[in-house]
């Protein structure tokens, strides 16, 4: 190029070559920019790290394909977001399923690791466009200075490309938005965090929960590649249930087993029974440590929400209700005489009218949010068993003692309260001990529809109800052998024997601890009634015998007379008619009396039972007619209902069945509407008996059939009337 400048013109001549600037006069510097228009990439990006190896994610895996394929067919972007507990595998499932793809979307792969849990924090959305532009060709020098002018130009980029992009660890949907592609592609965002603000633009959620026994055995194995799972399948499925299915969990336990191939999956089996000890043993290399990723979801938390975390932590059972997580939050109320006097005596006062109960719920929502707990069912809340242990370390950690032992009491408080209005529901004619609560608040759950609603809130609760009784043994002693009591009519009515026992062993050796003879008494004779459902009838007789001597040391003569009734039943029970009739005599006689006309009624019913034995149908009639007027009268259905019975079988033994039906008809309606499957089954098997009677096997039929499915219900299923019923049935005429 030749240029030269002549009377004000600049000519230029020869052979141009890039760009150019011809001017007559040029001041200051020249400063050449190439064309704005980017350079298409020398090769597509392919950045997605190698797929880890994934068990049995089938289901997962289909789902996020059907969603992939409807917003393709659709013409739209797919975003999709998986979410779980940290160590749950999110990441691994997401690069397994954008991998596949590979074929599908020719112009690359994108990933960022957002660093929700980075100790310098979450990564700026404006700083991963900018390398997505630059890994998409745009020189650095061409990348917009700020968020908006990259996010207009990644999504101009994109908008013709098949591409799919990987967001880890993400921390919000803000951050997420500005980095979802144009296109037809496919965005996968994985979080610790449910992200239900990305809704709104079209994001599917994958919720990803633990793997079950066998999947997890299966990751077990592959870990280890040897043949230990084989030679001791039973130990791994204990090990992996300690590790509660999380796929992390079972790594590291693998990964510490691989690393000792002489060692057997017992030692680490031991290793991690003791729950203090099971999150340090869940650990490997510093970088793999299950505690270390439930510390920074953790971290996370508002301050709050996390309080609420450790407190849950407290709770020994499974799942809970969300007036657990009001009790635990609530604050004593300091009386009329302000914060340094002391507190009011705590009355119970329904969870839902707390004053904390809106906050306590919105701190739920937030730990369901970040993965920590998970829906067990409609208002119920589960702890993954990790996360549970990992919460109580941090209480233990993070909380003062003494803020632990009164959050710890309310929670029994809550259980104890609501327990006894059940009971009250249920059993109004159930002479309730008083209660000792703390100091409160004592927060209870209301039973609007009934005796069916309380008791179905017993056994829901049952086992959390167990847990908690075991627990306060050491520390609330008087909450053991109340709880106990209070679950009275549920172990009556709906027979479940082992935890009838196992209440009544804790809470008789917690009574005996604090020297409360009027609890120990309780714990035996209620214990006792246990004890002969089961068909231990020497050791009910013990026990009655035992509360008999400690009633007569304390100078309680109706507590006295009352044994009388429970010693007759053992005797009963034991086949001796003649010493049972003697006892329930003198009961008879004796209650009323001494204050107890209802417990006289009882021994009455009890007199009608042994006449019927006796085949003596007329005594049996006298007996149970005089039972029914005293229990009626008293108030108590359940037990008039069972009197009915009596009196039903009594004019069926006399030949009379329109008599006994009237009385069989209306107690089976009654006792069908209270549960109470034992008794049940025998009204059942009267009115089979009767249809027997009146020459109609059909009827008859359906009566044992149902009777035995009942007596099945109630743990019964081997007892002399569930023989009975069963070779009846047996000998009834094919239909």
């Amino acid at each position: 190029m030749r240029g030269q400048e002549q009377g004000g013109q600049n000519e230029l001549s020869g052979t141009v070559h890039g760009p150019a600037v011809q001017a007559q006069t040029v001041y200051g510097g020249i400063h050449i920019q190439p064309p704005t228009t980017p350079h298409p990439p020398p090769r597509p990006p392919w950045q997605l790290p190698p797929p880890a190896r994934i068990t049995d994610r089938t289901a997962e895996l289909r789902l996020l394909e059907r969603q992939r394929r409807t917003s393709g067919h659709a013409g739209h972007h797919t975003l999709v977001a998986v979410s779980g507990l940290g160590g749950v595998g999110k990441t691994a499932l997401a690069l397994a399923w954008l991998h596949a793809l590979r074929a599908d979307f020719p112009d690359g792969q994108l990933y960022a690791d957002l660093g929700a849990q980075s100790p310098s924090g979450p990564a700026d959305p404006g700083e991963v466009i900018g390398r997505f532009l630059r890994a998409l060709g745009v020189p650095a020098a061409q990348v917009p200075a700020g968020l908006a002018e990259r996010a207009a130009l990644y999504r101009s980029l994109t908008s013709e490309l098949r591409l799919v992009v990987l967001l880890d660890d993400a921390a919000s949907a803000a951050q997420v938005r500005p980095l979802v592609p144009g296109g037809t592609g496919v965005t996968a965002v994985t979080s610790r965090w449910r992200m239900p603000g990305l809704t709104v633009d079209g994001c599917h959620s994958v919720q990803l929960e633990p793997l079950g026994v066998d999947e997890a055995v299966e990751l077990l194995a592959a870990t280890l590649a040897d043949d230990r799972v084989d030679a001791q399948p039973e130990q791994a499925r204990a090990l992996v249930e300690l590790c509660a299915g999380l796929p992390l969990a079972v790594r590291v336990a693998g990964a510490r087993l691989a690393a000792r191939p002489r060692r057997g999956i017992t030692t680490m089996v031991r290793a991690l029974t003791a729950e203090h000890d099971r999150l340090e043993g869940l650990a490997i290399d510093g970088d793999h440590n299950v505690r270390a990723a439930l510390d920074l979801t953790y971290q996370e938390l508002p301050p709050e929400a996390a309080r609420l975390y450790r407190l849950l932590g407290l709770h020994p059972g499974t799942e809970f209700g969300d007036a657990v997580a009001i009790a635990a939050l609530a604050r004593p109320d300091p009386g009329p005489g302000g914060a340094g006097a002391p507190p009011r005596p705590a009355r119970p006062e329904p969870a839902a009218a707390s004053p904390c109960a809106a906050e306590a719920r919105a701190l739920l929502d937030l730990l369901h949010e970040a993965n920590l707990l998970t829906d067990a069912e409609e208002d119920r809340h589960r702890f993954h068993d990790l996360v549970r242990l990992h919460a109580a370390a941090k209480a233990v950690q993070d909380e003062p003692q003494w803020e632990r032992a009164a959050a710890l009491r309310r929670i029994a408080d809550h259980y104890l309260a609501t327990a006894t209005a059940a009971e009250w529901a249920v059993d109004p004619q159930h002479r309730t001990l008083a209660r000792d609560h703390g100091p409160g608040p004592v927060l209870t759950e209301e039973f609007s529809a009934g005796t069916e609603a309380a008791l179905d809130w017993q056994e829901r609760e049952l086992p959390n109800l167990m847990a908690v009784l075991r627990l306060a043994r050491t520390v609330f002693p008087t909450v053991t052998w109340q709880l106990a009591d209070a679950l009275w009519p549920l172990f009556l009515r709906r027979k479940f024997y082992a935890e009838w026992r196992a209440a009544h062993d804790e809470g008789l050796a917690a009574a005996e601890g604090l020297r409360d003879t009027v609890a120990q008494c309780r714990m035996l004779t209620s214990g006792g009634v246990g004890e002969l459902g089961m068909g231990c009838h020497e050791r009910a007789l013990s026990m009655f015998e035992r509360a008999a001597r400690q009633f007569r040391a304390d100078g309680d003569a109706l507590g006295h007379a009352r044994t009388l009734n429970y010693r007759g039943l053992a005797h009963q029970r034991l086949g001796r008619l003649d010493e049972a009739a003697r006892y329930f005599t003198r009961a008879a006689e004796a209650l009323p009396g001494v204050g107890d006309v209802r417990a006289g009624g009882l021994a009455r019913l009890n007199l009608a039972d042994v006449a019927l034995t006796r085949r003596r149908p007329t005594e049996a009639a006298r007996h149970a007619t005089a039972a029914h007027a005293t229990l009626r009268d008293a108030g108590d259905t359940y037990n008039a209902a069972r009197a009915s019975v009596l009196l039903g079988r009594a004019h069926l033994a006399r030949d009379e069945p329109d008599l006994a039906e009237s009385h069989l008809s209306p107690a089976l309606t009654t006792l069908r509407a209270m549960s109470a499957a034992y008794e049940t089954a025998r009204t059942l098997h009267a009115l089979a008996e009767l249809a027997e009677h009146r020459a109609d096997p059909t009827t008859a039929r359906t009566h044992y059939t149902e009777a035995l499915t009942l007596y099945g219900t109630a743990g019964r299923a081997t007892s002399p009337d569930a023989r009975t019923a069963r070779s009846h049935l047996e000998a009834l005429p094919e239909p």
